[in-house]
């Protein structure tokens, strides 16, 4: 199929993107991974589309103090390569394996992907997983977004109908600390039925001094585990607690569909994170960041 007719629009600042959004019925086009499909099926079917490829000043990686910054027009590729997202940030590279493939990676946006919020999507999760922060700027100007507040439901970002996201800013932890990451796809490529990422520091007699665990592609939205943080903070990390903060996700309220039932989903969710915890305990006890 072909979309339906659209008018194109092709911003080269973002004031004049921030004022072509007045326009009614527009929509953001960004590495276009997600909405030219759309458009094709007419899943979505806008008057007007707005390019925000050649908008100067939305892309990039730089270390601020304390903080790494990330444009949101940053190619999910670069974000892949990047030294200084290898050295503060590594599970972005470890998961970016799992985004799509080399082809849609080249193209998407770290952006793109956190406005679009498919549940399955692993950059969102990563940056609930880092507490990250989203700079959204609109007619009325800038405004910081916390991650926990940027899902507001299936698919639906914290970015007004007036707002572009323009900048993502993630503080790395400053003690110590291994992660994993794991997802269970029925292809690689596919999207996720379930997946997990998790941070783990470790104190004196292998007890864990701190955790954070996401949890993504159970519920519309990524989830964070609080208490089972909780739970395994001045625990003995091994089999034991790893298997007992997994079971917080029996818990959620996993999404169901024609291929895969919302128990199924609670069940490899809850795999998912055991094994990420796994992965990050055995990376913390052999050294490797």
């Amino acid at each position: 199929m072909k979309p339906a007719p659209f008018a194109y629009h092709d911003p080269r600042t973002l004031p004049e993107a921030i004022g072509l959004l007045a326009l009614e019925n527009a929509k953001l086009l960004a590495g276009g991974q997600s909405l030219v499909p759309m458009l094709n099926m007419r899943f979505a079917a806008p008057d007007h589309v707005i390019d925000l490829n050649r908008v100067a000043g939305l892309a990039g990686i730089k270390r601020t103090s304390g903080a790494i910054e990330i444009g949101a027009m940053t190619r999910q590729c670069d974000l892949e390569i990047s030294a200084e997202m290898a050295g503060a940030l590594p599970i972005f590279g470890a998961a970016l394996k799992f985004v799509g493939h080399f082809q849609t990676r080249s193209r998407g946006t770290i952006g793109g992907s956190l406005c679009h919020l498919d549940p399955s999507a692993e950059l969102p999760a990563l940056c609930l997983l880092m507490d990250a922060e989203f700079t959204v700027a609109g007619a009325a100007g800038e405004r910081i977004v916390a991650a926990m507040d940027w899902f507001q439901g299936f698919m639906q970002p914290a970015a007004g109908p007036g707002e572009i996201l323009t900048a993502i800013r993630i503080k790395p932890w400053k003690a110590a600390h291994a992660y994993g990451f794991c997802e269970f796809s029925r292809r690689h490529g596919d999207f996720a039925i379930a997946g997990a990422a998790a941070l783990l520091a470790l104190g004196p007699q292998d007890r864990i001094s701190q955790a954070a665990i996401a949890v993504f592609g159970v519920e519309v939205s990524p989830r964070r585990l609080p208490e089972a943080e909780k739970m395994l903070t001045g625990a003995e990390a091994g089999q034991a607690s790893f298997r007992a903060a997994a079971s917080a996700v029996d818990t959620l309220g996993a999404m169901e569909d024609a291929i895969v039932s919302a128990g199924y989903r609670r069940k490899i969710g809850a795999v998912m994170v055991q094994r990420a915890l796994e992965m990050a305990h055995k990376r913390a006890k052999a050294g490797v960041v």
